[in-house]
């Protein structure tokens, strides 16, 4: 068996377990904390993290397949594991990325869970993707910087250990760029704001920083805004693919559960399952072809950035969008099929309903990529 099945089996094996607690978890909107502990056991936390820390260094497409194993079983886990996948692997492979803490992170991950994120979102200013500075503040003093501000949609909030935090400096011209700072310190609150259609277990809150004090070597990459012009490829190729296998995964957890009614359901009236139905057939099929795309799109993309080709910013957004598209439509189609039985809470196809609706607003959102191809189309 090589690393890569062994993980995959790893995967399978821990979304079965979690696929058992994700209804009572998205009721509650209670976090899954336990899920965490049995990654970590299973050595799944430091996929991502550099194999020279000690971590698996895995790549973009063995991580896709994992994420969408885990998405099968609970959403929300796989959504806040996303999240730190992205930023291990983004660590090992940006030198900007100051090398004591790469360390520091690679050393915590390797012995506990020790999850991180990146808070970027704030009230006012909404995504960075979208341009704009941030409100949140770093003021420089002899000691260390000082972080004041507002941060939303924080996902897996109740259990990072670490925010890299987008702030600006207070410095005469300022800059922009990210900071290390460690949960629990003094300043520091985690406002329960997050009650969502979906991903209801992920613990997206507010998170607010009230003149935070942090080690000045806790810098990580500040730099003038217009040095931030540019888009990292890097990270809008692996951010667009894991987040797609995200919502294909919820959208094959649904096939799943509609395949096993559909085989079930024998309606008086007809004298066998409504499988035998032509039309539930052909409904089936459409899912099954969508399905099909979005294995081969994300294995395409995640095998070139793997093997060094270029994944341009405009390809990664495409697949994200088609793959969050497709997925949908496979739910909703499972909903058609179904009819009250999957929309009863009984049963897990409208969690599964409200969870992929996410993929929609998910950075970068769907309408904001459709306008960056159009006006590439018409050299605007």
């Amino acid at each position: 068996m090589d690393a890569t099945t062994g993980f995959l089996d790893k995967a399978r094996l821990l979304a079965s377990d979690f696929a058992s607690r994700a209804e009572q978890h998205d009721r509650e909107a209670s976090f899954p904390f336990e899920n965490f502990e049995k990654l970590f056991e299973a050595g799944l936390l430091s996929l991502t993290v550099a194999r020279g820390f000690c971590g698996h260094g895995a790549g973009a497409r063995e991580v896709a397949k994992v994420l969408g194993l885990i998405a099968e079983g609970d959403a929300a886990t796989a959504l806040v594991l996303a999240m730190h996948y992205i930023q291990h692997f983004m660590i090992a492979r940006n030198d900007r990325f100051p090398l004591h803490l790469a360390k520091k992170l690679s050393s915590e991950s390797n012995r506990g869970v020790a999850l991180i994120n990146a808070l970027r979102v704030e009230p006012d200013l909404g995504s960075p993707a979208r341009g704009g500075l941030p409100a949140t503040t770093a003021r420089k003093m002899a000691d260390g910087w000082r972080i004041s501000g507002h941060k939303i949609y924080s996902t897996g909030a109740p259990i990072l250990k670490y925010y890299v935090v987008w702030a600006k400096t207070d410095e005469p011209q300022p800059r922009v760029g990210s900071f290390l700072v460690p949960a629990g310190l003094p300043g520091i609150r985690i406002v329960e704001t997050w009650d969502h259609l979906g991903q209801r277990a992920s613990g997206s809150h507010d998170a607010i920083f009230d003149d935070v004090g942090i080690p000045l070597n806790h810098e990580i990459d500040v730099r003038l805004p217009e040095a931030w012009k540019g888009p990292d490829v890097v990270q809008n190729a692996i951010h667009s693919i894991f987040v797609a296998a995200i919502y294909d995964g919820i959208a094959r957890s649904a096939k799943t559960w509609l395949v096993n009614f559909l085989k079930a359901r024998k309606p008086a009236n007809l004298g066998a399952s409504l499988a035998t139905l032509p039309r539930v057939q052909e409904i089936v099929g459409d899912i099954e072809v969508r399905l099909a795309i979005n294995a081969r799109l994300i294995e395409s993309v995640a095998s070139d950035q793997d093997d060094g080709r270029l994944v341009t910013v405009a390809e990664a957004h495409a697949v994200k969008l088609t793959v969050t598209g497709n997925a949908i439509a496979v739910v909703e189609a499972a909903l058609s099929l179904s009819g009250n039985h999957g929309l009863s809470r009984t049963n897990p196809l409208e969690r599964h309903y409200r969870d992929v609706l996410c993929g929609r607003i998910h950075t970068p959102q769907d309408d904001s990529i459709k306008t960056a191809a159009g006006r590439a189309v018409l050299q605007l």
